[in-house]
């Protein structure tokens, strides 16, 4: 069965990568959430897709240069009404929110722009300490990065946005546990999710909210399905 994980939570029915947006995916009935990471100048992990906060907050400037406490001074309603004021949550902060949930977390680092030296084993470490083990699946589209991961013992995935070679084979040679194409990648190369499962990769695919689009991957056999309407999906594939 195809799983339905909400895009930085439930994206379109709240502020995304929000407290929030994540309540509200496990409210709509998603398997799992996915959300991005970013580090504070002091050290903190915290839940934002983008490295500046100038499109999700009130604020600007990149969220490495900024401590905790400075980031919490902002509004990340992202221009949303209804929702108040919004802090910026701490990777923490989620993972306390959906611990008597189901659900499993895709961690993305965001680890391609800003470098944030460390962040797998810092992440990794959080993640233990709030036992979450194994509920997490991390990916990045630094592959350095989930190659690292990989040889610690830990699932990763590869994200990856253009039609690539025999992805599968290059899975399977860093150690991923899955691959993470964008839609178009698979709707290009729609064999990749049967030959990667032949490898034993799983496919998760991004960022997928049309109806047609949901039912065509189901049909694939794609592992998982990353949308910002996991309403539209649940209704879709159940």
């Amino acid at each position: 069965m195809t799983l339905v994980w909400a895009h930085r939570g439930a994206s379109k029915a709240a502020p995304e990568n929000t407290l929030p947006a994540f309540e509200r995916a496990a409210e709509l009935g998603a398997d799992g959430v996915e959300l991005d990471v970013q580090r504070t100048a002091d050290g903190e992990l915290v839940v934002c897709h983008d490295e500046q906060i100038d499109r999700t907050s009130d604020g600007r400037g990149f969220i490495a240069e900024y401590c905790l406490d400075e980031l919490r001074g902002f509004d990340f309603a992202n221009h949303m009404s209804g929702f108040g004021k919004l802090p910026i949550p701490t990777l923490a902060d989620v993972l306390d929110l959906l611990k008597e949930t189901p659900l499993t977390v895709n961690i993305e680092l965001k680890n391609s722009v800003v470098a944030y030296p460390g962040m797998e084993s810092q992440v990794a470490e959080l993640v233990h300490r709030c036992g979450w083990d194994d509920r997490v699946l991390y990916s990045s589209f630094n592959h350095r990065s989930m190659r690292a991961m990989a040889d610690r013992g830990y699932r990763a995935g590869l994200l990856y946005e253009t039609v690539m070679w025999k992805p599968q084979e290059y899975g399977v040679k860093l150690g991923a546990a899955a691959l993470h194409p964008a839609g178009t990648a698979v709707r290009l190369n729609p064999h990749c999710v049967r030959k990667a499962h032949g490898r034993g990769l799983s496919v998760n695919v991004w960022t997928i909210d049309q109806p047609e689009q949901i039912k065509a991957l189901a049909h694939l056999e794609v592992d998982a399905i990353i949308t910002n309407v996991p309403d539209v999906a649940v209704a879709t594939l159940r």
